[in-house]
């Protein structure tokens, strides 16, 4: 109940924010509209079994961070060649993970991404299927595939519970905490 009410003060003070008028009107405004957003839309609960991992967490960002200045730069230059038509396409790629949570994460962080948008999402399924601006400079269908898979292997190493890893493929890296080790065919050039 603690955090709908702390939910609910931030959508007030966000309210207030965006018209800009410091009343008394205004708040309480606000505060009934958090109320209702907060008690009345209820949402499912999030099974969430993981816990954060801030090594994981470091690389899921970092790389990020990276993708997203590298494809705003292959956009731009896509954009800027007058001739050149791409070819896009539109692809299917079965995630591992089995969480509602982790599908929603690796659609979100694959949109954010130019060139690349989650056109639809199948949560029985963990099917995820994304339009790829140019395939041909994406390095093929397989490796746009690749790209979402390692992305979703990042947000699992940042969040997931060693049950998690494990039920989607994976094994926590060597020096981690809780890692048995690899052995010889998990070990990765």
């Amino acid at each position: 109940m603690r955090a709908q009410w702390g939910t609910t003060l931030w959508l007030a003070a966000v309210w207030v924010l965006l018209w800009g008028d410091l009343s008394v009107a205004n708040v309480l405004v606000g505060l009934l509209l958090g109320y209702l957003v907060t008690h009345g839309l209820r949402m499912t609960p999030i099974d969430f079994h993981g816990r954060l991992h801030p090594v994981g967490l470091a690389h899921l960002v970092g790389r990020f961070l990276l993708d997203l200045v590298r494809a705003s730069f292959e956009v731009s230059v896509l954009a800027l060649r007058p001739r050149h038509v791409p070819r896009g396409a539109v692809i299917g790629v079965h995630l591992r993970s089995h969480s509602d949570l982790y599908l929603t994460m690796t659609a979100e962080l694959c949109s954010l991404v130019p060139g690349s948008l989650v056109v639809e999402a199948h949560r029985v399924t963990g099917m995820l299927y994304l339009h790829v601006l140019d395939v041909e400079q994406s390095g093929g269908i397989e490796a746009a595939r690749r790209v979402v898979l390692d992305q979703e292997e990042r947000v699992l190493r940042a969040f997931a519970s060693d049950e998690e890893l494990a039920d989607a493929g994976l094994t926590r890296r060597p020096g981690a905490r809780g890692a048995a080790g690899p052995t010889s065919t998990e070990v990765r050039a």
